[in-house]
């Protein structure tokens, strides 16, 4: 095994070691929460990638990852970087137009996909991209007829056969790694051209993550939802490779309807979500308010003026009137600790927001009610690690210092100026776009100051 830990499969392998037999995936099928420990995740893992490895995927190739967060999906991802080979995975509600264009960007020759939904768009893709050769699916579900692909199932079995006669394969292409190999391909969402690229190193990830998990603490009894894309550089970061850094237990919910009624049941205690999310979900509370009972309405509305005007303080351990600390405690027991419970947030210990400005009421609601938000700037060229908020230092029109070990400056044309061990390696087959991001010094041109308060990741 790569004893230095510098490369993500070598910190699955490191997992394993450490917390073989602990919770690693949790995922909701049927009604039901089905568990992978360390050591199921690792062997799961090693199937797939000697199976990709049978079928000729190796060092330096492709592999395109579509679907909703499912755990063969990530284990697919670390079976490629586990090979030398970099994933690339896409959305998943993208039509398959714009499928083409990253699979010939990219030259995808093989693909992991989560249903007959998603092999579907590739097999329309596939007249329009001459490199894709195999398309390997996850959710048998009507697939039952088509030819020419394959299921995980087949591809574990090829791969544990293939295991069988080359004993250590898998631990030899881990140790071959480096950090400065290319972990992942993250195309950018082209609002401004075509998408682009970004090429971030295993090193640049966790530079980013060990520097994200001792910031705020992450934790193996940590527990976390993965529903955000996976071709989404906020979930790379925050579902797996702080995964791996910190020995969390990621849960994957049954599917995109369910999300909230699997939070509760989860309970995580460190949690991101973009604005709207947030904003949905205070809406569908303030709507059940509108329709409760008045004596309800106004115990909700007496206990939201307390919060409000003390909430935020308490929570950054500020000093409070002794009279209002007892009225919150009261409202705590009576409206916040159960809207808490309610909404799945009971146990958390950090909420992150990012992707958009939020709206100053919205992160005073959230924050008041005694949930620990926060928000942070990143981008994919950054590992969506660029600035951070402490404890106690949360204020509503900023988004905190630099993180560790990044180094911020204005310019005077008034651009963000980022440098550190996080940056992009480089945007793929794009060297012009490349040079006109990165200078000579390793100096990151990342937009203007009023763009990072509302342009995060």
């Amino acid at each position: 095994m790569n004893a230095l830990r510098d490369t993500l499969p070598s910190l699955l392998l490191n997992q394993v070691e450490v917390r073989g037999d602990d919770p690693a995936v949790r995922e909701k099928n049927l009604g039901i929460w089905q568990e992978w420990t360390w050591r199921q995740v690792a062997d799961e893992v090693r199937a797939i990638a000697c199976g990709l490895a049978a079928q000729g995927f190796g060092r330096g190739m492709h592999l395109a990852i579509v679907g909703d967060n499912r755990p063969r999906l990530y284990f697919a991802m670390a079976a490629a970087q586990a090979l030398g080979g970099i994933p690339v995975p896409m959305y998943q509600d993208a039509p398959a137009a714009e499928f083409v264009y990253v699979l010939n960007d990219a030259a995808i020759v093989y693909a992991v996909v989560e249903d007959q939904e998603q092999v579907d768009k590739l097999i329309e893709a596939a007249s329009q991209v001459g490199t894709l050769r195999h398309i390997y699916y996850d959710d048998p579900r009507g697939l039952r007829n088509y030819e020419g692909i394959l299921s995980l199932d087949v591809l574990q079995r090829t791969g544990r056969e293939f295991e069988a006669d080359n004993p250590g394969f898998f631990e030899r292409e881990i140790a071959k790694g480096s950090p400065e190999d290319v972990a992942i391909i993250l195309y950018t969402s082209g609002t401004t051209g075509r998408p682009k690229g970004v090429c971030q190193t295993h090193g640049a990830f966790l530079a980013a993550s060990r520097g994200a998990c001792g910031f705020d603490g992450l934790n193996p009894r940590d527990r976390i939802l993965a529903y955000l894309p996976m071709a989404w550089v906020g979930d790379h970061l925050f579902s797996y490779v702080n995964w791996l850094v910190a020995g969390f237990t990621i849960n994957c919910p049954e599917s995109a309807e369910t999300v909230m009624t699997d939070l509760r049941e989860i309970g995580p205690t460190y949690y991101f979500a973009p604005p709207r999310i947030f904003e949905n979900v205070l809406t569908q509370v303030m709507i059940r308010m509108e329709d409760a009972s008045p004596p309800k309405k106004w115990m909700f509305d007496r206990c939201m003026d307390v919060a409000r005007r003390c909430g935020a303080q308490i929570l950054d351990r500020k000093p409070v009137p002794v009279l209002d600390r007892i009225k919150y405690w009261l409202g705590n027991v009576l409206v916040y600790g159960p809207l808490r419970n309610v909404l799945g947030l009971s146990c958390i210990r950090v909420a992150y927001t990012a992707g958009a400005a939020i709206g100053p009421d919205l992160f005073r609601f959230y924050r008041s009610i005694g949930i620990n938000m926060k928000q942070f700037y990143g981008s994919t060229e950054t590992c969506a690690y660029t600035c951070l908020q402490h404890d106690r230092e949360v204020k509503l029109d900023t988004v905190g210092r630099p993180a560790p070990n990044v180094e911020l400056r204005i310019a005077e044309s008034s651009e963000v100026l980022v440098r550190g061990p996080m940056l992009l390696r480089e945007y793929y087959k794009r060297p012009d776009a490349t040079a006109e991001s990165i200078d000579d010094e390793g100096t990151s041109t990342r937009g203007t100051p009023d763009s990072s308060t509302s342009r995060a990741t």
